[in-house]
């Protein structure tokens, strides 16, 4: 845990303005003990870049992913090349599977959608301040707001088969069902039969939900 003297800086990169406004606001209206201080807002990737070249560095980054010149995925990854202490969360409209799945094996640490509330954006800057992980329900129904501490196998684990990891490993990318069928030398039908009975097995609903608890458990390594 962060010493309680020193602010956590924040940084926005999102190409709406009234918006970044809009989450500074609700930063503010959730944080009585002016934890948090914003260090700067970024219109895109490569605005990010130009104010990321001398410190201070933000702790957390608040990130869109629909943006000109430089978009999320660039810019989630430039950090992670360039400084991987950095924690960012994202904040988007975008919520498909591939969105949410490319954005996790990138290394983000939280994914909400941009109708959160003052509650929401608390809950998520404590979780990743303490170094945990917050997704939004719609992100996903199975995951605690906040991941602490060592993952640890779970007992689901145990009774995974070999081609069965090797379909979770594969379902944690944006290969499609199809693709990894292709890959894994098996027909569709076989791989719908692996998905439904790792559904049942790790009570989930959908493959980001799969794909998010394969990772917490320690079943997957990113």
């Amino acid at each position: 845990m962060k010493n309680a003297s020193k602010k956590i800086n924040i940084a926005l990169v999102d190409d709406h303005n009234l918006f970044r406004k809009g989450l500074i606001k609700l930063i503010n209206m959730g944080d009585p003990q002016q934890k948090y201080n914003i260090l700067f807002e970024a219109e895109n990737g490569n605005d990010l870049k130009d104010k990321m070249m001398q410190p201070p560095f933000p702790d957390i980054i608040l990130m869109d992913i629909d943006m000109p010149d430089m978009d999320g995925y660039e810019a989630v990854d430039w950090l992670q090349r360039t400084h991987p202490s950095v924690k960012v969360l994202v904040v988007s409209m975008v919520e498909s599977e591939n969105a949410i799945l490319r954005m996790l094996r990138l290394g983000v640490k939280g994914y909400l959608s941009k109708d959160i509330e003052v509650e929401d954006m608390n809950r998520a800057l404590e979780a990743i301040a303490s170094n945990g992980f917050y997704y939004s329900e719609i992100a996903t129904e199975v995951l605690n707001q906040n991941l602490m501490g060592n993952i640890k196998p779970n007992p689901a684990s145990l009774y995974l088969s070999e081609n069965e990891r090797e379909f979770l490993k594969l379902a944690t990318t944006e290969m499609t069902y199809q693709q990894i069928a292709d890959k894994m030398n098996l027909s569709p039908k076989t791989i719908d039969g692996y998905r439904e009975a790792l559904f049942q097995k790790l009570n989930v609903k959908t493959r980001v939900t799969m794909a998010l608890y394969a990772v917490k458990h320690g079943i997957v390594q990113l």
